[in-house]
């Protein structure tokens, strides 16, 4: 496949009519020129973007967590009524859930994504004929929609530091490190069958896994695969900070630099609440900060440290989380403005290299999702892959659109998705903006929704 572009957003800047060639998913030449036979793209091409967090059953809990409670409500609260409506849910309702989730991520530009999948086991709490159950769900998701997969199975063991036991709305995230490391070898097994995926592991949380299960389960990924990502909900909640440090006498990331060999495959999602020392602890690593604006903002978990952060060399990727959010550009958006709203100042997240705030998060964001996800992706470049969203030039002309305003104006002015096709692995997933899958998997979720709502 050849296409003839107008204007792409390559690894080392802008460039004006370019012919890619793509063979087995992979860019395999770019040269100046239209030559003859390439199809002509519409609109100008940048990378996908990687969404390095992802709970797929939760984009069916989007809207029923907004009543309040005469200002008592918190993340804890939350995270309680989630409980009650996951217990509904079987393996082929995740499987709905996630199709149309996944839909949507690429209809808005995330063209691959790491799945933290904790829902393991039936309603009950027991395990499946196959203990893979949940997960050949989100995968056969993956494989309808089209988007690359990074499943990362959680393990989950304790309900708090202590530990604690588990509560009966977690029962059916509960595995013993055995039968997790077993969950992880059949989920590399499935990835094996299935073009552009591969498979981590997600500890939990600090609060969820002790020191003996974290460092069990990371052997044994790391024995099938050196370079699997490994990624941790950490420091999310400033009562988790308070806890951590009652039972271990440390922060949470702290401890976490202290006590597990922390690489660049390692993805800190959140981390929300940390001190001068955590952050240069996560820089020097070489450690992803996976940062999900829209969650914490809803959640009320706090605002991460990006100015510092990335003044630091550090590296960053975006997840939509629970999902009240499915739009990468929103979460740049936010990314920049809380900052903005922390400091009052304007344009923070801009780099002496970069002085385009929008083509910094951007490029920033979609390289470290890739480095989250290890994955071949992130950028547009010979010998990676063939990720790419063509945007309508239709609305760009209504907005700054030389070079050094357009990902500016698509993140910070633009209201409508200015998505017209979306390219994953070298095949058309989206065109004129739609996926072929959309009505149906639209009217399955609708008729789940009303079902579990009822």
């Amino acid at each position: 496949m050849k296409l003839f572009v107008k204007k792409i957003l390559l690894a080392d800047g802008w460039a004006k009519d370019q012919t890619i060639t793509i063979e087995q998913g992979i860019i395999t030449d770019i040269i100046a020129g239209n030559v003859s036979g390439a199809e002509q793209v519409k609109g100008v091409v940048i990378p996908g973007m990687v969404n390095c967090h992802s709970h797929a059953f939760q984009r069916a809990f989007a809207g029923f967590s907004e009543q309040g409670s005469e200002g008592k409500d918190s993340f804890w609260t939350w995270r309680n009524i989630m409980y009650k409506f996951l217990g509904q849910l079987s393996a082929e309702d995740a499987q709905v859930i996630a199709s149309q989730l996944y839909i949507e991520m690429l209809k808005m530009g995330y063209t691959r994504v790491a799945e933290f999948h904790y829902l393991h086991h039936d309603i009950d709490g027991n395990n499946h004929t196959e203990l893979s159950a949940m997960a050949q769900a989100i995968f056969a998701a993956a494989k309808h929609s089209g988007i690359g997969l990074t499943l990362l199975p959680v393990l989950y063991r304790f309900s708090g530091f202590g530990p604690q036991a588990a509560t009966d709305g977690q029962k059916r995230f509960i595995n013993s490190v055995e039968q997790f490391n077993d969950l992880v070898t059949e989920c590399f097994n499935l990835a094996n069958l299935q073009a552009n995926c591969n498979v981590g592991i997600a500890p939990h949380s600090l609060r969820a896994v002790d020191k003996s299960s974290l460092l069990t389960a990371v052997e044994h990924v790391r024995s099938l695969d050196a370079q699997a990502p490994i990624h941790i909900h950490i420091a999310e909640q400033q009562k988790e900070v308070d806890d951590c440090l009652a039972h271990y006498g440390q922060r949470p990331v702290q401890w976490l630099l202290d006590n597990a060999d922390l690489d660049k495959h390692w993805c800190l999602i959140h981390a929300t609440h940390i001190d001068e020392k955590e952050r240069q602890g996560i820089v020097a690593s070489e450690a992803i900060a996976g940062i999900c604006p829209t969650t914490e903002a809803n959640l009320g978990d706090g605002i991460f440290p990006t100015d510092e952060f990335l003044a630091e060399n550090g590296t960053f990727a975006i997840g939509s989380d629970s999902h009240i959010s499915v739009n990468p550009i929103e979460e740049l958006r936010w990314l920049e403005y809380a900052q903005r709203l922390s400091k009052q100042q304007r344009a923070l997240l801009a780099s002496s290299e970069q002085k385009s705030v929008g083509l910094n998060l951007w490029q920033k964001a979609a390289a470290g999702g890739a480095q989250s996800t290890n994955s071949n992706t992130g950028a547009l470049a010979v010998g990676k892959q063939a990720d790419l969203l063509v945007l309508d030039n239709s609305q760009l002309r209504l907005f700054a659109h030389d070079d050094k305003h357009l990902l500016d104006s698509v993140i910070f002015a633009s209201q409508q998705n200015l998505i017209e096709d979306v390219m994953v692995n070298g095949h058309w997933v989206i065109r004129d903006g739609e996926h072929a899958l959309e009505e149906v998997s639209a009217d399955r979720f609708a008729k789940l929704l009303a079902r579990i709502s009822a």
